[in-house]
This record gives structure tokens, sequence and C-alpha cells, in this order.
């Protein structure tokens, strides 16, 4: 399979000029309302960060600047800043100062597609088909999809984006006379795509890990070669029990995680 295009980098938060004014957000705060001042004050910065108008890399002043403007305590701005922090929204860099974060996506384990979950979260989705290959399965893949060798089946992979950044490069195996079409993968998710088709995925085994990126997943992440990645390798069946799909999944574990619920027995 050809390279892909190289997807530019969003800007890192170093790239914004240290000589540039930091951005200040205007706050209306309401001292006898029982919302405590820090949350009033991350909220509205918050919001400025998700609706884009406060971009990726913009300096925000620090919080020393913010007490006195606003009129709090320093541990008041700090709690304030510090919860946005904590959200994945800034970066506090020492010497470069308090910075908008590139936006990261955190996934519960569940059986769902990326795409709905992007969705669903509220971020800006898109799809770019690298390869969809249909040709008679191979012994190693055959083993994988748990079909017989010389079964026709189409090699799918995917780069999925989220608000315009790189997020993972997705590979699959799919039985041929089940796989959506080429045009229809770049506009929705391989799941929904399945239902609508009565095709309902049930049950998944996965596996989930890391490793470094190769030069080539680092060009189409906006990555440097080496860089981590998070992997996650699933069988899906459906009520039946056939195997629907097989996929090798590579995510950017500078703007993706998973997350899952733990129950004691």
């Amino acid at each position: 399979m050809p390279d892909p295009t190289p997807t530019p980098h969003s800007p890192s938060p170093t790239d914004e000029p240290k000589d540039k004014a930091p951005r200040v957000v205007e706050i209306q705060l309401d001292r006898k309302s029982p919302v405590p001042l820090y949350f009033q004050i991350s909220e509205p910065i918050a919001e400025a960060i998700l609706s884009g108008e406060l971009p990726v890399g913009t300096r925000l002043e620090d919080e020393l600047s913010m007490a006195k403007r606003l009129a709090v305590s320093r541990p008041t701005a700090r709690q304030a800043l510090q919860r946005l922090v904590d959200r994945g929204l800034l970066t506090r860099r020492r010497g470069v100062g308090t910075l908008v974060s590139p936006t990261r996506v955190h996934r519960p384990m569940e059986l769902t597609s990326l795409h709905s979950d992007l969705e669903s979260a509220g971020h800006k989705v898109s799809t770019e088909v690298l390869d969809h290959d249909e040709h008679p399965a191979d012994a190693a893949e055959a083993a994988s999809l748990e079909v017989a060798e010389g079964t026709p089946i189409v090699r799918l992979s995917r780069l999925r984006t989220a608000d315009g950044e790189p997020i993972a490069v997705l590979t699959n195996l799919i039985p041929a006379d089940i796989c959506p079409s080429r045009e229809a993968l770049a506009s929705g998710g391989l799941y929904d795509l399945m239902r609508a088709e009565q095709i309902i995925p049930t049950t998944a085994r996965q596996t989930i890990g890391a490793r470094p990126a190769t030069a080539a997943e680092a060009r189409m992440l906006g990555e440097k070669r080496g860089a981590a990645l998070l992997t996650a390798t699933r069988t899906t069946y459906d009520s039946s029990g056939r195997a629907i799909e097989y996929g090798t999944h590579v995510y950017r574990a500078s703007r993706y995680s998973f997350t899952t619920t733990l129950f004691s027995n």
C-alpha cells in the first residue's frame, strides 16, 4: 500500500510566539452564587477552547495576572487553570506559559465504532479510505478472520481524524459479501453501516497494547518516528458466532486513550 500524503501536524504548544501578548477571556463572576469561583473562571475558558475561539497553541494569561484582573486569590486562579489542565484543555510549560492543548480523545472500551464514539463526544469526524482491496484470503488472513483459505475478503485501511487532527489508522479484514463500499466507508462508521444491513456486531475479543510508530505511521498520524502508539487487535462476531471483522488499529497516544470501568468480585 503506498504511503498517503503526510497529514500536516497541528501547531505545537511551543509554536505560540513568546513575545505575543497572552489572550484574556472575559469572565463575569457572580460572587453571591453557590458555584465556586474557580468553576466560574474555568468554564468560560473551556467554552472558548472547545468552540475554537482559542485555537491550539494560544497562550493565556498566568495565574497571577488572572487573580489580579478578576480580584480573586491566586490559589483560586491556580485551581481554575489546573482544572483545565486536568481536562486536557491546557498545558503549562515552564518558561513558556499556559497554552491551549491539542484535542485529546477519550474512548470507552465498548463494542462501538470509533466514528460513532467521536461524533457522540462532539468531535467533527472525517475518514480517508486508504485501501479497499478485495482478494482471496491467504493462510494468515483466513486464520485471523476464521474463514477458509481462498475465501473472498476485503482488506480495508482508513485514516480517521477528529477536528482536523489525525487520530488513528484502522486496518480491517472483512468477508467480501458483507463489506460496505469504499464510498460508504468514507462517510460512515463500519459498525453503523453493518447494522444498517442487519449485520449486528454482538461480541468481540480484543487485545490492547502499545508500540513505537513506524515511519509510515508517523507520517500519516503527524507524529515523529518512534512516537508511542496505542494498539488494538479485535475480532468481532455476530449473533450466530460468525467473525464479521478482524481489526488491527493504531492510535496516537498523545491524542487518544481508552477508558474502562472495573468491578470488584
